[in-house]
């Protein structure tokens, strides 16, 4: 089963992805902040990670470099309410897969992470 790790500082945000996600077919877990996301992406190795930028203690960026030298295979998509394009440039650089605002369209960002994940198994 696809393994997804949503990281998001407000709990309810990342409750609602985990239960969008959840009801189709993923594995789910969730992290609140930077320093949790990449030790979880150590624990349980998740093929995607969805990644707010604004995060208390690391940034989203910084989580971002952090848990692509624990797993560079680990799929990224960027999550944000402050969309920025330098930064957006920045984590693309970096890995990310794709980088998606606040208010997410879950259609779009649903199709995002199935198109990263076949990606991935081929």
């Amino acid at each position: 089963m696809p393994k997804i790790l949503i990281v998001d500082d407000e709990k309810d945000a990342a409750d609602m992805l985990a239960r969008r996600f959840s009801s189709q077919d993923y594995e789910v877990e969730t992290a609140h902040s930077g320093e949790t996301a990449v030790e979880k992406v150590k624990e349980i190795r998740p093929h995607i990670m969805l990644l707010d930028i604004q995060l208390p203690g690391i940034n989203g960026i910084e989580t971002l470099k952090q848990a692509k030298e624990a797993d560079p295979s680990l799929g990224v998509i960027m999550v944000t309410g402050h969309p920025d394009e330098e930064v957006a440039r920045d984590a693309m650089c970096l890995g990310a897969h794709d980088f998606v605002t606040k208010p997410i369209d879950f259609n779009y960002l649903s199709l995002s992470v199935s198109t990263k994940f076949i990606d991935m198994v081929g």
